[in-house]
């Protein structure tokens, strides 16, 4: 037996034939539903196609980034160390040049 499941903008379906999920990013008056897949292939399908097709709602990936290829953690946004106002007040002693430097070799 068949439910039919209606597509709703934003909402995470799992595709149960391919086990790939995909998110519902337009639906137009001409009967056309556009879907992203998790790696970021757009696909657009007639109601027809969507309604034999054999899927259920899914939640949202715990990796959302598939479909924009970041690698990095650190391009994400979170975890990125913090900087406190004490960092910014540390001294850059460590980093400054004497003022004089020689500028003859020694013999």
């Amino acid at each position: 037996m068949t439910i039919d499941i209606e597509p709703i903008l934003d909402n995470w379906y799992l595709h149960l034939d391919k086990g790939q999920k995909f998110k519902v990013v337009a639906i137009d008056d001409d009967n056309l539903v556009e879907i992203q897949h998790f790696d970021g292939d757009l696909e657009e399908i007639t109601r027809r196609d969507w309604d034999d097709m054999d899927i259920e709602l899914s939640e949202e990936p715990q990796n959302w980034t598939g479909s924009y290829d970041i690698a990095e953690t650190d391009d994400l946004g979170a975890d990125i160390t913090e900087t406190s106002k004490e960092d910014w007040d540390d001294s850059l002693d460590q980093f400054k040049q004497p003022l004089k430097q020689k500028l003859t070799p020694d013999p």
